[in-house]
C-alpha cells in the first residue's frame, strides 16, 4: 500500500515553511482566475472569492487528498451562466446545493472508483487540453476595455505587459536552479510586483479586475420558492455541475497520485467537494472543484500536505478582510507569467514521445478529448466521449478475437472449440463458425477458453442451437464458468436455450 501523506498524521515529517510559501502562491494564482470567473458568468465579485475560501477550507481539511487545491473553478461557473441569466443569483446557489448533495450522494455509495473506466488517451487528451485552454484565458489579460469595447493592448501597454510576463516565466524557470527553498512562482510574483512598484510602471493590475474587499462570507438561505416546479428547474444545472466537478476532480486526483507517487480517495474527495458545494450554497460562494492548474502550482512548490491548501483558503479570507489594498496591486503580467508555467507544465509532452507508438484509436480518442476541451470548454463531455469511443474501440477489437477450433473425434461428434469473449459485438463472428447443415448428428460447443457475457450472447447460443434442433441435431454446452450458468439461469424465462439433455436450466456442462 502507497503511504498517503496527511497533515494530522504525527509520523510524517510536514515541511511547514514549504507548506506555508506554496500555500502563499497558491492564494495569489487564484485570486485573479476566481474574480474573473465570477465576473464571466454575471456573479458578484466577492461571490468568486467566498466561493474559493470555502472550497479551498472545507476540501483541504477533509478531502481525499493532501496537495489538492479546491476553488470556483471556470468548469462548474460555466455551467450556470444560463441559469443566472435566466432566474438569477438565488437559483444559482439552489443548483450549487443540489450539486453538493449528489455529490455527497457519490461518495456514499463509493462511485467514485469509477474514475478507474477512463482510459490513459483520454487522461492524456484532458490535460493536454486543459493546458491550452489555461494558456488561452491568460491572453485576455493581454486585452483592455476602451468604450465599451474589448481590444488588445497596443503600443507601449502591451511591450509592458510582455516584458513583464517574460520577466516572470524567466524566473519561474531559472530560480529552481539556483535553490528550491522559497517557490519560484511566489519569487516571481513578489520580484515583479516589487519592479512596478519601485519605478512606478504603469500596467494591468488586479484592482482593474474588480474590488477584493469584503466581510466574512454571509449566510444566505436562497430565495427560491421550495416546490417541485423549482426543483424541475434547478435539478438539471445541479446535475451537471456535480458531474463536471467530479470528473475533473478526480482526474486531477488521479493525476496528483501520479505526481507524488501516493494514492488519494476518490470517495473521501467526493464527500468533501459535496460538502464544501453545500457549504457555498449558503454562504454566498460560487462553488466549484478541484482546480489542476492551482493543484500544479501547490505541487511544483514543494507541498505533499494539507497545511498548504489551508494557508491558501485563510490567505484569501484575510485578503478580503484586510489585505485588498495592498492585492489589488498586484500586477497581473506576474500572475499571467505563473499560469503560463503551469500550462506549460500540465500538458503531457510525453505524449508526443509515444505518439507513433500508440495505437491509430489512441490516438484519435487522445485528438478528440483534447479538441473538444479546447473549443467547447466543457471537461466532463470530453472525457464522457472519449470513453465511449475508447469502450466501443475495445468492443470492435475483441469482437474480432472470437476464433474456433474445429475437428471430429473418433465417435464421429464434431467439436468446436471457442475462444475469445462471447458477447455483443462478437454474435455475428461467432454465428459464422457453424456449418449447421453439414454437421453431424452430434455437436460439442467448448467454452473452455470463451466467456458467455450479456443477453446478446445467450440469443446467439439460442439460435445456434434452435438451429441444430430443427434438423434433429444434439448440441452439448461444455465448459461453462459458474457466471455464464448464472447468465442463462436469468435468462429462461425470456430464452430457450435447446439443449434436450438438461431439462432444469437447458444447459449441459462438460465434465
Amino acid at each position: 500500500m502507497q503511504k498517503v501523506f496527511n497533515l494530522f498524521d504525527f509520523s510524517q515529517k510536514v515541511n511547514y515553511k514549504t507548506e506555508i510559501l506554496a500555500g502563499l502562491t497558491v492564494a495569489m494564482t487564484m485570486i485573479p482566475e476566481s474574480l474573473s470567473f465570477a465576473i464571466l458568468a454575471g456573479f458578484p465579485p466577492l461571490v468568486g472569492l467566498y466561493g474559493a475560501f470555502i472550497m479551498g477550507l472545507i476540501t483541504a481539511i477533509f478531502g481525499g487528498r493532501p496537495g489538492l487545491i479546491s476553488g470556483g473553478a471556470g468548469a462548474t461557473v460555466i455551467v450556470l451562466i444560463a441559469l443566472m441569466k435566466s432566474h438569477g443569483l438565488d437559483y444559482v446557489f439552489g443548483a450549487i446545493i443540489i450539486a453538493g448533495i449528489l455529490q455527497i450522494l457519490v461518495g456514499i455509495f463509493k462511485l467514485g472508483k469509477f474514475i478507474r473506466l477512463v482510459p490513459q488517451p483520454v487522461m492524456y487528451g484532458f490535460v493536454n487540453g486543459l493546458a491550452v485552454v489555461i494558456f488561452m484565458s491568460q491572453l485576455e489579460q493581454f486585452k483592455t476595455v476602451i468604450n465599451g469595447e474589448t481590444t488588445w493592448l497596443t503600443g507601449n501597454p502591451m511591450f509592458v505587459m510582455l516584458g513583464l510576463v517574460a520577466l516572470t516565466i524567466g524566473i519561474v524557470y531559472i530560480f529552481p536552479k539556483i535553490t528550491k527553498a522559497i517557490p519560484a512562482s511566489l519569487v516571481a510574483i513578489m520580484v515583479v510586483f516589487g519592479l512596478v512598484l519601485v519605478f512606478g510602471i504603469e500596467t494591468k493590475q488586479v484592482k482593474d479586475i474588480a474590488s477584493v474587499s469584503g466581510s466574512l462570507p454571509p449566510l444566505h438561505i436562497p430565495s427560491i420558492p421550495f416546490n417541485w416546479e423549482t426543483l424541475q428547474i434547478i435539478f438539471p444545472y445541479g446535475l451537471v455541475m456535480a458531474a463536471v466537478g467530479l470528473t475533473e476532480g478526480l482526474l486531477t486526483l488521479n493525476l496528483v497520485d501520479e505526481i507524488t507517487a501516493s494514492k488519494g480517495n476518490s470517495n473521501r474527495e467526493c464527500l468533501a467537494q459535496g460538502t464544501a458545494n453545500i457549504a457555498n450554497g449558503f454562504f454566498f460562494g460560487m462553488g466549484g472543484c478541484p482546480m489542476i492548474a492551482q493543484t500544479l502550482v501547490n505541487l511544483s512548490a514543494g507541498s505533499r500536505a494539507r497545511l498548504s491548501g489551508i494557508i491558501g483558503a485563510l490567505t484569501i479570507l484575510i485578503i478580503i478582510l484586510v489585505g485588498a489594498p495592498v492585492i489589488e496591486l498586484l500586477p497581473m503580467a506576474a500572475l499571467t507569467g505563473v499560469m503560463i508555467m503551469v500550462a506549460i507544465g500540465t500538458f503531457e509532452w510525453t505524449s508526443f514521445k509515444t505518439f507513433n507508438k500508440m495505437p491509430k484509436s489512441d490516438i484519435f480518442v487522445m485528438i478528440i478529448v483534447t479538441l473538444i476541451t479546447i473549443f467547447m470548454h466543457n471537461l466532463a463531455l470530453a472525457v464522457l466521449i472519449g470513453v465511449i469511443i475508447s469502450a466501443l474501440v475495445f468492443a470492435w477489437e475483441n469482437a474480432k478475437r472470437i476464433r474456433a477450433r474445429k475437428y471430429l473425434d473418433e465417435n464421429g461428434v464434431k467439436h468446436y472449440e471457442i475462444f475469445g469473449p462471447l458477447f455483443f459485438g462478437s454474435t455475428t463472428a461467432f454465428a459464422e463458425k457453424f456449418d449447421i447443415r453439414n454437421d453431424p448428428k452430434e455437436i460439442i460447443i467448448d467454452f473452455a477458453e470463451s466467456r458467455i457475457a450479456d443477453m446478446s450472447a445467450i440469443e446467439a447460443v439460442n439460435n445456434i442451437t434452435s438451429k441444430y434442433a430443427k434438423l434433429g441435431k444434439t448440441v452439448h454446452l461444455r465448459h461453462l464458468s459458474s457466471d455464464c450458468i448464472a447468465l442463462l439461469k436469468n435468462a429462461e424465462a425470456i430464452i430457450d436455450v435447446n439443449i434436450l439433455e438438461d431439462p432444469s436450466y437447458n444447459v449441459m456442462q462438460g465434465k
